[in-house]
């Protein structure tokens, strides 16, 4: 199966392309080049997705069983990929995002059926916005749309809210004995998978002619509350936290 990713070195998509690699997948990158990771047995086309006209001669020549955009965040986005790869893909895979999903939420509980609808982020607006636009492509012109929804996921980075994700600040307080910022009281519940579990979900629709059509979340079936989960983080980091909770609304207004 000869598939492209578009980017593949990321938080998440690294760890797709290497399971994919295992998995005896025929997988090329097109990127910039840019990072210093690189996914051994993958080959690299490299282009700039955000400029098509320079990357259309690099991928002439091409079919593929699959494409997967890890980068697309716009219906721009999602035009230009029509654009080139349209009767060129057996399968075409959007990562949209988890947090399209209602908010509030009407259950604790989000299956793929649950409503999309997020006004509290754009970011989110915009990934339904990219939803719809394959889903009519998928419709009027039979585009193979397969779309994903990952949510909090981590393999690079630190799994929290607040002073985390890429940067150090969180576990160096916390190895300081210093005290860490919880939202709320701590027990509103989440979930975060590892890349390395949602890999084995993702390359397992890859090709799959039965997911064409269709909307995908892959998560962990653990549920935490955040204390848990900043306790984790701190018994990772060889330390015990020290919580001050301090209320959602009123961290809010400093955004």
């Amino acid at each position: 199966m000869k598939v492209l990713f578009i980017g593949g070195t990321g938080n998440i998509s690294s760890s797709v392309s290497r399971l994919a690699v295992e998995r005896g997948i025929e997988l090329f990158l097109l990127n910039r080049g840019v990072r210093a990771s690189s996914i051994p047995g993958a080959k690299m086309i490299i282009g700039d997705i955000s400029k098509p006209y320079e990357c259309a001669p690099v991928l002439k020549g091409h079919s593929w069983d699959v494409v997967v955009d890890w980068i697309a965040f716009n219906e721009q986005d999602i035009e230009r990929d029509f654009a080139l790869f349209r009767g060129n893909t057996g399968q075409f895979v959007f990562i949209s995002s988890a947090s399209a999903y209602q908010r509030p939420a009407a259950s604790p509980f989000v299956t793929e059926s649950t409503p999309l609808g997020n006004p509290f982020w754009q970011y989110s607006r915009n990934k339904i916005a990219c939803e719809m636009k394959l889903n009519a492509y998928y419709r009027d012109e039979g585009f193979p749309v397969t779309i994903l929804r990952p949510s909090h996921t981590y393999d690079t980075v630190i799994p929290v809210p607040i002073g985390g994700w890429t940067e150090y600040t969180i576990i160096d307080r916390m190895k300081k004995g210093k005290k860490i910022i919880v939202h709320g009281d701590g027990s509103s519940l989440w979930t975060v998978t590892h890349a390395d579990d949602f890999a084995k979900g993702f390359v397992g629709l890859l090709g799959h002619q039965q997911a064409i059509g269709h909307a995908f979340h892959i998560t962990s079936d653990e549920i935490l509350n955040w204390d848990q989960i900043h306790q984790a983080v701190a018994a990772a980091a060889g330390c015990e936290p020290n919580f001050v909770h301090i209320p959602s609304d009123f961290i809010g207004t400093f955004d």
